[in-house]
């Protein structure tokens, strides 16, 4: 289970779920390399999402399919950890 915006309300997943992160990058090319190195061989969707008005930032949409919310968190912690990602929502 998990607290959302510190409330006392709580989601429960069941797993495995398909789950959707959105990735931010400065260029399109460096999050793609990003998401490769982050999740290797598994099997995921990758979809442009947006770009800011100065071109600065792109965001894109990493779909996946998780098995339990160790690897769902895992996932998310090397992907924000990753130095080419600078947000991952």
């Amino acid at each position: 289970m998990e607290i959302i915006n510190d409330s006392e309300q709580k989601v429960v997943l069941e797993y495995p779920c398909n789950w959707c992160y959105k990735v931010i990058a400065s260029e399109e090319k460096a999050l793609k390399q990003a998401v490769k190195d982050v999740i290797d061989e598994r099997e995921h969707k990758l979809n442009h999402s947006n770009k800011s008005k100065t071109g600065k930032y792109v965001s894109m949409n990493l779909d996946i399919l998780v098995h339990n919310e160790d690897d769902r968190t895992f996932l998310f912690d090397a992907l924000k950890k990753h130095q080419d990602i600078k947000m991952v929502l």
